[in-house]
């Protein structure tokens, strides 16, 4: 017998896993796949969160956990929100869960209702719509494009927000576009958020210090709806701690108290050992932060310069994640032999078999005619890729 829900019949695959999941299949092939899909620091995770994962284990933090995390993280985590963002959430109001993802998900399934509206600006990471449809709610897609920076306004925000909205799900730094808002931005666009007090203010900030602009503000910052904000964040990104699966949400107490309870019935808490290390990576030393935000720096530059190069691409700068999302509809419509490339999709899978190059299509993130590239590799990956990219390319016609 083969039966399956219906919630799960209409999730759609993640892209993002199975583009990475085919260049691992070349690879195992013996092809030299370069693979530009994983959205993952290629950094090790510092060496004082190891030792601190290592000593938990010595101390025997070998128990399950409480279901929102340890109080000494939670604590730990309030104070990161203090002093670095300026907002404050007291430890009851944070929930550590197995990754941001997760975090995300249990808001999503905490206050959507089948009917619900989410408003959620696109290009967007790929698992917001399939969040919102695991829980019977309608994605409102409100769009941008690469004129302008990929960045809503607050027209169109106005526009797509109705009495049926409940939540809206931003993302600054963004996956797939590494667009930031600037303060003054975010502040226009809470001028339209203020006038409809029913919306709850999704944040997520898992991309807060992969930042070259200087400057972040967190959406809990403002007066004006810090009372429905619900901030995500998480150790990922920043310390190179992607397979260490902790992530947190920061919210009102009623919606902290509500993602506990839905998260007690089906993961309880997160891991202890990594939540030590991640307790370590929040009031440990940041210098790592750093380090590692200047490279993804230096590689922005690089791989900017090198797309822009690339005929039929129109590319912007990013100004935070690890991303670029160049437009590529110029080269649809295009044939390779008796191969037409009709879709984005088309053209990611092209560059996979004949460039040997891992993309994303950009209509996994909402936004046909575009491809996502991760600069979170080597700069001499990033060079070969982008090489390998331009004479795959000029074979089409």
């Amino acid at each position: 017998m083969n039966q399956i829900s219906n919630r799960v019949q209409a999730l759609a695959p993640s892209q993002t896993l199975a583009m990475s999941q085919k260049s691992a299949e070349l690879k195992a092939q013996g092809i030299d796949v370069i693979n530009l899909s994983v959205g993952e620091p290629d950094f090790s995770t510092p060496d004082h969160i190891k030792d601190a994962a290592k000593k938990a284990i010595d101390d025997n933090f070998t128990f399950y956990t409480p279901v929102p995390g340890y109080m000494s993280l939670r604590k730990a985590i309030s104070q990161k929100l203090k002093e670095e963002n300026g907002v404050e959430f007291a430890p009851e109001q944070i929930v550590v869960s197995g990754g941001a993802k997760q975090s995300l998900c249990n808001v999503v399934l905490s206050v959507i209702n089948p009917g619900d509206e989410v408003v959620i600006p696109t290009p967007a990471w790929v698992s917001y719509v399939e969040m919102v449809n695991l829980a019977g709610g309608k994605s409102v897609e409100v769009r941008a494009t690469i004129e302008n920076d990929f960045k809503i306004t607050p027209a169109q925000l106005e526009a797509a927000l109705t009495e049926r909205t409940r939540l809206i799900m931003f993302n600054s730094p963004c996956n797939p576009t590494g667009s930031v808002y600037t303060r003054n931005e975010l502040q226009a666009l809470v001028d339209v958020l203020a006038r409809y007090p029913q919306v709850l203010v999704m944040s997520d900030e898992i991309y807060e210090h992969i930042n070259f602009t200087g400057e972040f503000a967190s959406m809990a910052s403002f007066p004006e709806i810090a009372d429905r904000v619900c901030l995500i964040n998480g150790v990922s990104k920043a310390y190179a701690m992607t397979g260490w699966r902790i992530g947190f949400l920061a919210a009102p107490l009623w919606l902290a108290r509500a993602t506990s309870k839905l998260q007690s019935q089906y993961t309880s808490g997160a891991s202890s050992i990594a939540q030590k290390a991640a307790e370590a990576a929040y009031t440990g030393s940041q210098e790592c932060v750093g380090h590692m935000r200047e490279a993804f720096e230096r590689r922005r530059d690089l791989i900017v310069g090198l797309a822009r190069t690339v005929p039929g691409w129109k590319v912007n700068v990013p100004q935070g994640a690890f991303y670029l999302f160049p437009e590529v509809s110029a080269c649809l419509g295009k044939r390779y032999g008796d191969t037409v490339i009709e879709t984005d999709s088309d053209l990611a899978m092209y560059l996979l078999q004949n460039a040997h190059v891992a993309t994303v299509a950009g209509s996994a993130f909402c936004l046909p005619g575009y491809l996502r590239l991760s600069y979170a590799t080597a700069d001499e990956k990033i060079v070969e890729a982008i090489e390998r990219i331009r004479v795959a390319l000029e074979q089409l016609v």
